[in-house]
């Protein structure tokens, strides 16, 4: 049996509505609002009633691996039951390692979490393909053949990176926009759904124009899926998502953490499915 395309589970989540990307971010002050010790198992009890919460209601969860290991391999053995449980539930992950390097180094990265039958296996993992796109060849081998997604790093929301993601490079072309290109063509010669496996990462707090980034118009071929942080502590309103994205927004995974973790485990899952209603609303106007 062919396995489904990480573009088509996307796509299967946009049409029930999901659009949230829901954050967990074990670092220390978050933790102390939940009365968890900064440690390991205090990571894990975060992750594990995160993605209980977001199950059925949020399109994915992305767990920050440097929250996790930090605490070396207690850390990562706790990240593998929270990817365990994700999986018992039929929920995305996102395991965000912004991870780029060049040749075997990155094919081993992405084995690590894009292989099936790993135990840091992930749905998608973020990259940095600064040293070039055909670096993440490594990657693109997992997601052809296993499923699996990637979401590169385009414009994001820290202000120092504007200097190297605003530079032109020889072809013309802003090195964000062309990532955004780069991923886009891809998907346009590869993905066989309605939605690309390969992404990218647009902070939600920018103007994209100035990255010489165009999200006017809904472009043609496979949906370019975004993952959008910057919502909530960051200063982005879900209101303004469907206005920053633009003709982009129909594939738009907002991501909240904060706004989600912050106040402990009482009242998670009622965060959780507000904050999806939220972002449902601002894309679609259609409460969730």
């Amino acid at each position: 049996m062919t396995r489904p395309s990480f573009g088509d589970r996307l796509a299967a989540e946009f049409a029930a509505g999901r659009h949230l990307c829901a954050g967990i971010d074990p670092h220390g002050p978050l933790l102390a609002g939940w009365d968890a010790a900064d440690d390991a198992d205090g990571a894990e009890r975060m992750g594990r009633d995160v993605v209980a919460a977001a199950a059925g209601v949020a399109a994915c969860v992305k767990p920050q691996i440097a929250f996790f290991e930090r605490f070396g391999s207690a850390g990562f053995a706790a990240l593998e039951r929270v990817l365990a449980d994700a999986r018992d539930a039929g929920l995305l992950v996102v395991a965000d390692v912004k991870r780029g390097d060049i040749g075997s180094s990155f094919a081993a990265y992405a084995d690590t979490w894009l292989a099936p039958g790993s135990p840091l296996e992930a749905d998608a993992m973020t990259v940095v393909a600064y040293q070039g796109f055909g670096t993440l060849e490594g990657a693109l081998a997992h997601v052809e053949h296993h499923g699996k997604g990637l979401f590169v790093l385009a414009a994001t929301s820290n202000p120092e990176a504007a200097e190297v993601q605003r530079a032109r490079r020889a072809d013309g072309r802003t090195v964000a926009a062309a990532m955004v290109q780069d991923a886009s063509e891809w998907n346009a010669a590869n993905a066989r759904a309605s939605v690309g496996s390969v992404g990218v990462v647009l902070g939600a707090t920018l103007d994209l124009a100035s990255f010489e980034i165009d999200v006017a118009e809904r472009p043609a071929g496979p949906a370019l899926p975004v993952l959008a942080p910057g919502f909530g502590h960051q200063g982005a309103r879900i209101e303004d998502a469907g206005r920053v994205f633009g003709g982009i927004g129909h594939a738009l995974l907002a991501n909240e953490s904060r706004s989600i973790l912050s106040g402990g485990p009482i009242g998670l899952p009622e965060r959780v499915r507000e904050r999806a209603a939220a972002v449902r609303f601002a894309l679609s106007g259609e409460p969730a």
